[in-house]
């Protein structure tokens, strides 16, 4: 119980403090974090993807994601804090204090509510996002694997292929497939079960995210899957597109979040 309470205390008095005054430190804190762990994986992503290339697809979409939805919560809690009419941008660290009842401390998140303060990170929406990722990546293992074999790079006309994989890709899987980046059907379905919504949570979802959502993805990931095919070799080709889709996921994070409230 005391390592409870300790730990509450702690994580919002995180949410308090800003860095210059805009920047959420607990945020930033986290988001350099998964920066660590992503160099970390990259600087060795050969060696393990020669011993486990599906789990090290995993653990690289988890954590990709997972930096994709910090940067998308750090966006919010930045534009929040620059609406807040006592906001301090010369300040290194801006610490704001809330009269506390000592006898009974507020619940994790509980101050991220007060009056002029953004909303607290949101830890399970981290969690679900990171899931997500690890959870889908072995779909697209095998999904990249099957168009590298229907659709081979020959060295007299490469370019023919790859646009063949990019049709079938945009097709198949930009609507209804489990691509990360593009299986827009999977990733509100998961998202919104995740969220505890149902069947009318989802309709609704759908109904007013999804079409935009779609249009989006086709202008962006034709040119980007085009790349990505024709140039990157097959053992990175998930990592690339995961890369891209940090901000992809970003966006698709800050849809998710602004639908749901």
């Amino acid at each position: 119980m005391g390592f409870s309470v300790a730990r509450r205390r702690l994580l919002d008095g995180l949410n308090r403090r800003y860095i210059y005054g805009r920047f959420p430190l607990l945020h930033s804190i986290i988001f350099l974090i998964e920066m660590a762990a992503a160099m970390r994986l990259a600087a060795k992503f050969n060696t393990y993807y020669a011993e486990k290339p599906v789990l090290t697809t995993m653990v690289t979409n988890a954590i990709l994601g997972g930096v994709a939805d910090t940067v998308a919560q750090l966006i919010t809690a930045f534009r929040a804090r620059s609406t807040t009419p006592d906001s301090r941008g010369d300040d290194l660290i801006a610490i704001e204090i809330h009269e506390l009842d000592k006898e009974k401390p507020p619940a994790f998140g509980e101050l991220g509510h007060a009056k002029h303060l953004p909303p607290p990170f949101d830890f399970e929406r981290l969690t679900r996002f990171m899931s997500y990722g690890f959870f889908m990546a072995p779909v697209q293992f095998q999904w990249f694997g099957f168009l590298s074999r229907a659709f081979p790079l020959t060295k007299k006309n490469p370019t023919l292929p790859a646009l063949k994989r990019v049709a079938v890709d945009q097709l198949i899987f930009a609507p209804f497939g489990t691509d990360s980046p593009s299986g827009l059907v999977c990733f509100f379905t998961f998202m919104t079960i995740a969220e505890g919504g149902g069947r009318r949570a989802l309709t609704r979802k759908f109904q007013d995210a999804y079409l935009p959502t779609l249009k989006a993805n086709f202008v962006l990931w034709p040119a980007v899957q085009i790349l990505n095919f024709r140039v990157v070799p097959i053992q990175f080709q998930i990592p690339f597109v995961s890369t891209i889709g940090i901000a992809w996921t970003a966006y698709l994070s800050l849809t998710n979040s602004a639908e749901e409230e």
